[in-house]
């Protein structure tokens, strides 16, 4: 019991479901309103979709695009209060598993890193490089991709300038030698904390 009440609301909502948390967390006095409680876990949601979105930002766009649809519902039918709280506990529960939409092609199946590139890759800034169309070549070039980091990246290497350098310099061929296209890619893999 102790050790829960140390969770922010988001986990307590994925251990003890969105009602215990409500209760233990947000209402312990039993005095808030109910749209005071959607308000509380709204601002807990939106709080670790900003604090996580550098790690995936097509994950999270989508995911804050999800949040602002149940902002609206939340506002506009008060009524619809029991639907609400079990679509954030949804929404929270994706939060956590980080698990993007179907339509992964199945070579990235739990390849976390692999796969965040791959929802990204047509999003990128470039000035030469081009995204392919098709899911399998997008698919193999995110793996290749993830590839060259696991092998070429030195030890250590976030944070280090030099390093950080040999790490670009595996890039650098994959797209096309695009200057642009390796820079948007590095900032996503530099964010990815399995690399």
């Amino acid at each position: 019991m102790g050790e829960l009440d140390q969770l922010p609301l988001t986990e307590l909502i994925i251990e003890t479901g969105i009602h215990d948390a409500i209760a233990r967390k947000l209402n312990e006095k039993g005095k808030l309103t109910k749209n005071a409680i959607a308000e509380g876990i709204i601002n807990n949601v939106r709080k670790t979709i900003i604090r996580d979105q550098l790690t995936d930002p097509r994950f999270y766009d989508h995911m804050s695009k999800l949040l602002d649809d149940l902002i609206k519902q939340s506002r506009a039918d008060a009524a619809a209060y029991e639907e609400f709280l079990r679509k954030a506990e949804e929404l929270v529960k994706r939060l956590a598993s980080k698990q993007p939409d179907a339509g992964v092609p199945s070579a990235l199946h739990g390849k976390r890193e692999a796969t965040v590139v791959f929802n990204n890759l047509a999003s990128i800034s470039a000035s030469t490089f081009q995204c392919p169309a098709n899911d399998d070549d997008k698919a193999a070039l995110a793996l290749r991709i993830d590839l060259a980091v696991r092998e070429r990246a030195p030890a250590g290497w976030k944070g280090d300038q030099a390093r950080e350098a040999q790490v670009l310099n595996a890039l650098f061929p994959i797209p096309d030698r695009d200057r642009d296209a390796t820079l948007a890619l590095f900032e996503i893999i530099k964010n990815q904390p399995g690399y």
